[in-house]
């Protein structure tokens, strides 16, 4: 096996939309899959469970069908199941002490009360020590490529180019996880990377554009040459970093940001853009830890 996936399930759209990205990302790496439900004791029964059942029976079936429908899909995969006797976010940051990869669900932006809601998956993405995946509820397989023609069978979806997979990069502190992570997952899709990245200092001018330019060239062209098979276009703009590369995600399978590792006593947290990212973007957000 090629590494690790963990996903955490608890039942709900987003969830489900997560068991089935991190399923077919394990099937393009050759690695083992983990589907985690963490599950606690509480004094008033689960909101979900009847009458008939116990909270850990609710808890066991939420897992069982989490794991029957990745089965159903990925009838090869290796997929382990996990329940975990602890909160959500304690627990998926146990689970992923040996993982290459954590997918959780999200629900995004609320555009009713105009908050982001999902604060399990934001505190795991700011805290885990691999990267997170986040994937809205209702995404598909199918929506990781490029549009096709209405009446397509599910085994012909496989053969239909991926959309691109796009990098936020920030050259006033490089690092190399985001970046190797945006390649190998072009690679594995023989799909562009779109490199976008933001000079947000005003009044600059032309001048400093095209420095920001050349930074961005000169820190990519080592990768270029470790992966002379990935098609990659480069984007700088001007503007705030977390709007202009929202923009940029708009029509892409992936989108890969980093967050810087603090060390902070008061708890890690995602920075304002990949914050962003999370909210708006529509496609699954890529957060990368890095020094």
């Amino acid at each position: 096996m090629a590494g690790r996936i963990v996903v955490g399930v608890d039942g709900s759209p987003q969830s489900v939309a997560a068991a089935h990205w991190a399923a077919q990302e394990a099937v393009r790496r050759g690695a083992e899959l983990v589907v985690a439900h963490a599950w606690v004791t509480h004094v008033r029964p689960a909101p979900l469970a009847t009458k008939d059942s116990t909270e850990r029976g609710w808890a066991e079936r939420v897992l069982r069908e989490a794991v029957d429908s990745v089965r159903a899909a990925h009838p090869t995969l290796a997929v382990t199941a996990t329940l975990i006797a602890e909160s959500p976010v304690p627990a998926l940051l146990s689970a992923v002490a040996e993982a290459d990869t954590l997918v959780v669900g999200t629900l995004g932006l609320s555009r009713a009360a105009g908050v982001l809601v999902g604060s399990v998956s934001l505190r795991v993405a700011g805290r885990a020590p691999c990267p997170v995946v986040l994937v809205r509820a209702g995404r598909s397989a199918a929506d990781e490529h490029l549009p096709t023609a209405p009446g397509l069978a599910p085994d012909e979806i496989p053969s239909i180019p991926y959309r691109a997979v796009v990098l936020g990069l920030d050259i006033d502190s490089p690092c190399d996880e985001p970046i190797g992570f945006a390649f190998e997952a072009a690679r594995r899709r023989t799909t562009e990377l779109r490199v976008c990245h933001v000079h947000e200092q005003e009044g600059a001018g032309p001048e400093g554009a095209a420095a920001a330019e050349h930074a961005v060239i000169a820190l990519l062209r080592p990768w270029h040459e470790k992966y002379p098979d990935v098609s990659v276009a480069t984007t700088v703009t001007e503007g705030r970093a977390g709007d202009e590369l929202v923009r940029a995600t708009d029509g892409a399978g992936l989108v890969v940001v980093g967050r810087r590792i603090t060390g902070s006593r008061l708890g890690e947290r995602l920075g304002h853009v990949a914050h962003a990212v999370v909210q708006h973007a529509e496609c699954p957000v890529a957060v990368v830890p890095h020094s």
